[in-house]
């Protein structure tokens, strides 16, 4: 027989009202990059775009997803005695040889820091077994997050015509790479000392921007006579993570802090849904099941956006969904219990 919900009490985020508190205080930001996006990096809000979803190449911006595939595939402890097939890759260089061993993690230092292309093949041949099968693999990690304006060819993001990204899905790639602790790290790292075999490097940060802006925290530069300066900066504010894509930007670092700007002074972050919040309870027969959503939700909000937040405690379905305007941007399914706070 269908059993008979009756739903005596729900947690208040069904009628529950979000207000962003942000104060206004830069108009939307130009920028000379050919194509360029903002990011928050939880939610994957666009704040601000110019030709986001153009493909174009990217250069060393490439290795951002280099890293993260190496990084879901390989432990950085990993020791990898380098191939002479990853010696001598034109552009930049942190000057391998043939024979010497290096740690996984030592190598995503000279990928990110230095954007060492013999690094990025080095890394590419031990993970993937070849160049080409790599690619592949970056390919997967790409369409894994639902990017479908890429195309990876190479490790490094050296000139191949069928070697393109969007700002967009760029920017994508790097939030869910910023999520990863290691990844994080190194990319947020100004400077570091790398021993091995008995020597010693000191490896710079490209990133000038570390240096520059207040809260900033990652994350790659590129350059390639194809594909101009591109960058792809980061950084952190009251809770906030922001990315900012510019591919094609002569003044790349520049564009970057005031695109930061823009977002910090018109955005700010606000939690619509608490982690482990009790969402509502359903009485059967006397007897109570407790609704929790186990995942907290935030949201980047402009002055006067509103969130609103609906719970469905219903037989065959029990889900809490969040709304801006008519468009959902955060559901997820409730976990049922039958003691309180447990």
């Amino acid at each position: 027989m269908k059993k008979f919900f009756v739903v005596l009490c729900v947690f208040l985020l069904a009628c529950c009202v979000f207000t962003g508190t942000a104060t206004m205080v830069a108009s939307a930001q130009s920028t000379s990059a050919k194509s360029a996006v903002v990011m928050e990096k939880n939610s994957c809000r666009v704040l601000y775009e110019k030709n986001s979803h153009h493909k174009l190449p990217m250069a060393s911006t490439t290795k951002i997803v280099t890293a993260l595939t190496v990084l879901q595939n390989s432990a950085t402890d990993k020791v990898v005695e380098i191939p002479r097939e990853a010696c001598g890759i034109e552009g930049s260089s942190v000057y391998l040889t043939a024979g010497e061993h290096f740690t996984v993690e030592q190598l995503l230092y000279g990928l990110m820091l230095r954007s060492g292309n013999d690094c990025a093949v080095a890394l590419a041949l031990t993970v993937g077994g070849s160049v080409q099968g790599f690619a592949e693999m970056m390919n997967d990690t790409a369409a894994s997050l639902g990017c479908c304006e890429s195309n990876f060819k190479n490790p490094h993001g050296l000139p191949d015509d069928n070697h393109y990204t969007s700002a967009y899905d760029l920017a994508v790639i790097t939030c869910a790479a910023l999520k990863n602790k290691e990844f994080q790290k190194i990319v947020s790292t100004k400077s570091v000392r790398i021993s091995n075999d008995g020597k010693e490097r000191v490896w710079t940060n490209k990133n000038k921007l570390l240096s520059s802006y207040d809260g900033a925290d990652g994350v790659k530069t590129g350059y390639t006579k194809k594909a101009g300066r591109c960058f792809v900066g980061s950084a952190t504010k009251n809770g906030m993570q922001v990315v900012v894509v510019v591919l094609n930007c002569g003044p790349m670092f520049e564009d970057t802090a005031k695109l930061l700007d823009y977002a910090f002074a018109n955005y700010s972050l606000r939690v619509a849904v608490p982690e482990n919040k009790l969402c509502g309870v359903v009485y059967e027969r006397g007897k109570p099941t407790y609704y929790y959503c186990s995942e907290g939700f935030s949201y980047p909000l402009k002055e006067g956006e509103q969130l609103k937040c609906n719970v469905v405690l219903q037989e065959d379905k029990q889900q809490i969904e969040v709304y801006l305007g008519d468009s959902c941007v955060f559901r997820r399914n409730l976990t049922a219990q039958t003691q309180f706070g447990r």
